[in-house]
């Protein structure tokens, strides 16, 4: 439940990031954005399994989980904006315009952004969504849950 709490978690922060920034967000009709929790859980399993190995110094586990999550998630924003393109016909974000680009859905800046983003995650935000998260019933999730897959399957049949 712990991943599954963090993935909904994390889809709903990114909807309302991306809403506020830019005043749309998503594919789905609910108010998640599923990469943002794809990339959360990522960023966890990274950092778990990095942050475990005891014969690593912390400056090297911390440019580790850069590294890998830097380029997990760069792939990862390139496969969630083919398979956007592919299955709804249009895409939500295109870096064209950006100086070192490669291609429409990934750029360095933005794959820059996900690394930093991800030690960020993991140094400071995690503790305290942990706490959070903690403290939010089982049922609550299962219902969450079931209202997300509603929402995807419903978006895929009217897509």
């Amino acid at each position: 439940m712990y991943y599954v709490k963090y993935f909904l978690i994390a889809s709903i922060l990114g909807f309302i990031s991306e809403s506020i920034l830019y005043g749309e967000s998503g594919i789905l009709y609910g108010p998640y954005t599923p990469v943002y929790g794809i990339g959360s859980v990522i960023i966890l399993l990274i950092s778990e399994h990095i942050l475990k190995k005891r014969n690593i110094k912390p400056f090297f586990k911390f440019l580790i989980i850069f590294v890998a999550c830097t380029l997990l998630l760069t792939l990862t924003e390139l496969v969630g904006g083919l398979l956007i393109e592919n299955v709804f016909g249009y895409s939500f974000w295109d870096y064209t315009d950006k100086k070192y680009n490669i291609g429409k859905y990934i750029c360095l800046e933005m794959a820059l952004l996900w690394g930093i983003s991800s030690l960020v995650f993991v140094c400071v935000l995690r503790p305290v969504i942990d706490v959070v998260i903690k403290k939010i019933p089982n049922f609550l999730i299962y219902i969450v849950l079931v209202i997300f897959v509603i929402d995807v399957v419903f978006t895929f049949l009217v897509n």
